[in-house]
């Protein structure tokens, strides 16, 4: 005997689930306050059937490049249709533009702040629109909580098949962060402590002859797992991102080399 499956969007019995598009929340809000959980109500409250997936709310206060940098290594492992909402936003409440970018069959809802610098580079041909459709916005919209009020209904509309056209006109002069990619540096310091470089596999594919130079520091030694040594020296590897990174066995490279953000690396290919 065959048995239905409950249709979620009709409450009915039929013979198949329909796919429910993910929504992500990416934030610095923390997981103290209310703010996650009323983004969560004011998804719910325009598709109660919405599947949320948080990345994370801990990214620092108002950090923007880090936001930027945590979805780019997070956005290719979720499913085609996948709403991400980002929000990382020290400028809400100003006259900086809501927006949505529909690239990689996926779409991006957030504030027009460079936190999808990323996606742009890596998705040429995404489509980014304003959104001024404020019938898609909770009433009232607070100055201070777009998150709720405007970029949570706006991906709940998303999920529920509106088409981004319906929120407003496509633009092409999106913010983007100054040159995330170039010159050579490092990225993102993750909380082990690994230094997250630019440097893609692109850049060069064989290691044999190459070192790096960080604050007076030459690496030779590329690795291909973390435990390949038992030396406590800084060395490099490839990242789960597609990025080098310096990494110290069961230590933090960040601190034995004294590493910030945006320092500059050297990488040198001669023999």
């Amino acid at each position: 005997m065959k048995t239905g499956r409950l249709d979620h969007n009709t409450g009915r019995k039929g013979s198949r689930t329909p796919s429910l598009p993910v929504i992500t929340l990416l934030t610095d809000f923390g997981t103290a306050d209310y703010f996650v959980g009323a983004v969560k109500g004011a998804i719910l409250s325009v598709n109660p059937h919405a599947v949320i997936a948080d990345i994370t709310h801990e990214i620092p206060p108002q950090d923007i490049d880090a936001g930027a940098f945590t979805l780019l290594a997070s956005y290719k492992t979720f499913p085609a249709g996948t709403i991400h909402v980002a929000v990382v936003d020290p400028g809400v409440g100003s006259t900086r533009r809501p927006i949505i970018v529909s690239a990689n069959e996926q779409f991006f809802v957030g504030p027009d702040n460079g936190i999808f610098s990323y996606i742009y580079d890596r998705e040429p041909s995404h489509r980014t629109f304003h959104v001024t459709a404020e019938k898609y916005f909770r009433p009232s919209p607070s100055s201070t909580f777009h998150g709720r009020d405007i970029f949570a209904p706006v991906a709940a509309a998303l999920s529920n098949g509106v088409k981004p056209k319906k929120f407003g006109p496509v633009i092409e002069d999106e913010v983007r962060l100054p040159a995330l990619l170039e010159p050579i540096r490092i990225i993102h310091i993750d909380r082990f402590g690994n230094c997250v470089t630019n440097i893609t596999r692109d850049l060069f594919k064989d290691s044999a002859n190459a070192h790096l130079l960080i604050n007076g520091k030459t690496i030779r030694d590329f690795r291909n797992f973390y435990g390949e040594d038992s030396s406590t020296s800084p060395f490099a590897i490839w990242g789960s991102a597609g990025f080098l990174e310096i990494s110290v066995n069961g230590g933090s490279a960040a601190k034995i080399l004294r590493a910030k953000r945006y320092d500059p690396v050297a990488l040198s290919l001669s023999v």
